[in-house]
C-alpha cells in the first residue's frame, strides 16, 4: 500500500505524519496503527504490532509466523 497525497491531503497533513504512517506501515507485519486526531489536527500515532503463532505438527510447541512484508 502506498500513501498517495492529493493536493488537498497536503493541505491537510504534513509531509511528517505521511512519512510516519508510511514508515510504520513498511516495518510492521501483523498489528495495527491507530492516528490520534486532537481538534482537527494528527496529534499522535500509535502501533500495535502482533506475533502470530501456529502449532506446527511436527514440532511440540508453536512457531512464530514470519512477518509479511
Amino acid at each position: 500500500m502506498t500513501i498517495q497525497a492529493s493536493p488537498k491531503t497536503n493541505r491537510d497533513v504534513s509531509d511528517d505524519v505521511l512519512r510516519a504512517i508510511e514508515e510504520l506501515k513498511s516495518g510492521t507485519g501483523f498489528g495495527s496503527v491507530e492516528i490520534i486526531i486532537h481538534e482537527g489536527r494528527v496529534t499522535q500515532i500509535e502501533k500495535r504490532e502482533k506475533i502470530r503463532f501456529t502449532l506446527d505438527k511436527s514440532k511440540s510447541s508453536p512457531t512464530a509466523l514470519a512477518a509479511a512484508k
